[in-house]
């Protein structure tokens, strides 16, 4: 496929040669044949004209979750990965979220095969636990070599203190990152929402903010002890970014996350008790958003993930007690975190993550892999739910307000128009 996009507006800063200048870019078989002032385009090429057109290196997602195998009704892998494409995402971090549980390397190879190169590249991660049960270590090297780019078991706390160390340990030995949910189940107990103000007006089971900060402080200190790589994903409280800022000032090789979410929403929004609010961790306060904004734009905070998790009808149209935790995020998170930061910050942080997690980078360059999200940064818009290609529907953006719009990537050697 021989594709030319006109008069792009290039956002690369690490190609400062042309960051912010506009080009053509030819691109043939998946490859940056040329980027020029002007490119004339012969018979067999395909032109690309878009309205202020942008290009960025594709972005990536370091938390999604679909459905297959086991919850098809949720999401498949197949619409799954489209819409993450048409969401601007070329590549995505796969949640251990699945029926059965990827904990074997057959598991990963499956995932892999299964997700195929139809939209955004697949990067499972497997569980740490056989069965995500924090009893014994799964097969990590197994999965390592197959494929997997992490070991997490998702949102679940990792209890055993002793099993965080010896995982922290083996997977020195080939690499491996591993991921600690931050919550001390024993805490948090049967909570549903922050424990605050507001859980007490709604008479609401609450999760305190010193379940997360227990957690973490717990697997910052086994790091200290063991080494290793570790990843703490989805932190939601103004002190977690203290205990991370110090464990780095120590030299630790830790990093962590915030989901989009956290910093868009406090728990006033639940008065309503609309379930769609409903995530784990919870939404917390204007303090803590304000200190997980800060800690993204000093560095503490590596990673925003849009936390993607699609829960289907049945399982949120319920009590706000029995509804399932999780909300979309991929198709709305461009213009959401475009409307937060300016637009440079926001396509640095929509890309980044692929170091950690040991996905290949890329760059727009003449010879490179052409590996773009391409995009609309102006323009105010308001996310409806007709904006939502996931299966499921439950996303707690519905009615925000946000920036720009997401054209699609081109990945695998395929130009997705969203």
């Amino acid at each position: 496929m021989n594709i030319l996009l006109k008069s792009a507006t290039i956002l690369d800063e690490e190609n400062r040669g042309l960051h912010q200048k506009v080009r053509d870019i030819l691109i043939k078989n998946g490859i940056i044949e040329k980027i020029a002032d002007s490119i004339k385009a012969d018979a067999k090429t395909k032109v690309i004209t878009l309205p202020n057109l942008h290009v960025s290196k594709g972005w990536i997602d370091s938390s999604v979750s679909f459905g297959e195998p086991g919850y098809e009704e949720r999401e498949t892998l197949a619409n799954g990965i489209r819409v993450a494409a048409y969401s601007g995402f070329t590549d995505i971090i796969l949640n251990p979220n699945t029926k059965p549980l990827p904990d074997t390397s057959g598991d990963v190879v499956f995932l892999k095969k299964t997700a195929g190169e139809k939209g955004a590249r697949v990067h499972p991660m497997g569980t740490l636990t056989m069965n995500s049960a924090g009893t014994d270590l799964a097969e990590l090297y197994d999965m390592k070599n197959a494929g997997a780019v992490a070991f997490y078991d998702f949102k679940r706390p990792l209890m055993n203190a002793n099993l965080l160390k010896i995982a922290l340990q083996y997977a020195q030995g080939f690499d491996g990152l591993v991921l600690s949910f931050p919550m001390d189940s024993s805490i948090a107990a049967h909570g549903v929402v922050n424990e605050g103000a507001m859980s007490t007006k709604l008479g609401l089971k609450g999760i305190p903010a010193l379940s997360e900060e227990i957690q973490i402080a717990r697997d910052l200190c086994i790091l200290e002890y063991t080494g290793g790589k570790l990843h703490i994903p989805t932190i939601s409280t103004a002190n977690a970014v203290n205990l991370i800022a110090e464990a780095k000032k120590k030299g630790l090789d830790v990093s962590c996350s915030v989901a989009l979410h956290n910093l868009c929403f406090t728990d006033d929004v639940l008065e309503e008790f609309e379930t769609n609010y409903k995530v784990l961790p919870p939404l917390r306060t204007r303090k803590d958003t304000e200190a997980l904004k800060k800690g993204l734009k000093n560095g503490t905070i590596d990673l925003v993930t849009t936390d993607h998790l699609p829960i289907d009808i049945e399982e949120k149209r319920i009590e706000f007690d029995h509804a399932a935790f999780g909300s979309l995020g991929l198709e709305s998170a461009f213009g959401v975190l475009n409307s937060l930061f300016d637009t440079e910050t926001a396509i640095r942080l929509l890309s980044r993550g692929r170091e950690r997690f040991a996905v290949p980078t890329t760059s727009i360059k003449e010879g490179e892999l052409a590996n773009l999200s391409l995009f609309n940064p102006e323009g105010k818009v308001v996310f409806t739910k007709e904006n939502i290609r996931s299966t499921s529907k439950n996303s707690m953006f519905i009615g925000q307000k946000g920036k720009g719009s997401v054209y699609g990537v081109f990945v695998n050697n395929q130009f997705i128009l969203s």
